[in-house]
């Protein structure tokens, strides 16, 4: 059982209708805060995570938007805050994927990761600025890989989650006068349905984890938890690698 250390604090979490994004979200309302989530296409399972949040006591609130928009970005950063009354801890979870050498990437796909992963993690941030409390949280939620390539095909993927580390970096010393932190939960290989422990890449990614597992969403969500909570309040511009060991 999560401890209530969050308690009347105002979260949103992007990308949070499903895997990660529903974990860290549920766990956040556990730990006692009030939770936003976007979704862009799953509003039946955003719907089902407004009622996890709901049966903990906390006011939830799912809305619809998709992170290479930045009016929509704005919109929900703006409708959170209107909702809840404020917002003190923003997690930018919302990213995707795509695998291959570089030089057969389209330009669709160069546009579609750099737009999600990192344009729109950049406009998420910026438009929370200036409505999140003193003493609040951003966190990012990156990828191992950002600072480790084992293998090919990840080259572009990896490049958008390696700016995320520079991002939170820098935005660590711009809200220090303020009192907010900023730190990156650098997941490694989580059983997801995008990335299940059962599927076809499995037996790689497990042999590069020193645990010899994939890890899970609520191991991630802990993690989140953790950062957003008092007792991470002298930690910032920095990243938390939760992955097994893969980076060992």
């Amino acid at each position: 059982m999560i401890m209530p250390y969050l308690e009347g604090k105002r979260a949103l979490v992007t990308g949070g209708s499903r895997g990660i994004g529903a974990a860290i979200a549920v766990a956040l309302a556990e730990a006692g805060a009030d939770v936003a989530i976007s979704y862009e296409h799953a509003a039946d399972r955003a719907q089902g995570i407004v009622a996890k949040i709901k049966a903990k006591g906390r006011r939830a609130l799912a809305v619809q938007a998709s992170a290479a928009d930045p009016t929509a970005v704005r919109a929900l950063v703006d409708k959170t805050a209107e909702a809840f009354g404020g917002l003190d801890i923003l997690v930018n979870n919302v990213g995707t994927s795509r695998v291959g050498p570089l030089a057969e990437m389209s330009l669709e796909d160069i546009d579609t990761l750099l737009n999600v992963n990192l344009r729109g993690a950049i406009l998420t941030v910026q438009a929370a600025i200036p409505l999140l409390s003193d003493g609040g949280r951003v966190i990012l939620i990156g990828s191992n890989v950002a600072e480790r390539v084992p293998f090919p095909d990840l080259t572009l993927y990896a490049t958008t989650k390696s700016a995320q580390l520079a991002l939170t970096r820098g935005l660590a010393h711009e809200l220090a006068p303020r009192n907010i932190t900023v730190n990156v939960v650098q997941p490694g290989p989580i059983d997801t349905e995008l990335n299940p422990a059962d599927g076809p890449a499995f037996e790689l990614n497990r042999g590069f984890t020193a645990l010899k597992r994939y890890g899970t969403v609520d191991e991630i969500a802990a993690a989140v938890v953790f950062v957003a909570s008092p007792g991470a309040a002298f930690m910032t511009g920095s990243a938390l690698t939760v992955d097994g060991g893969f980076n060992a």
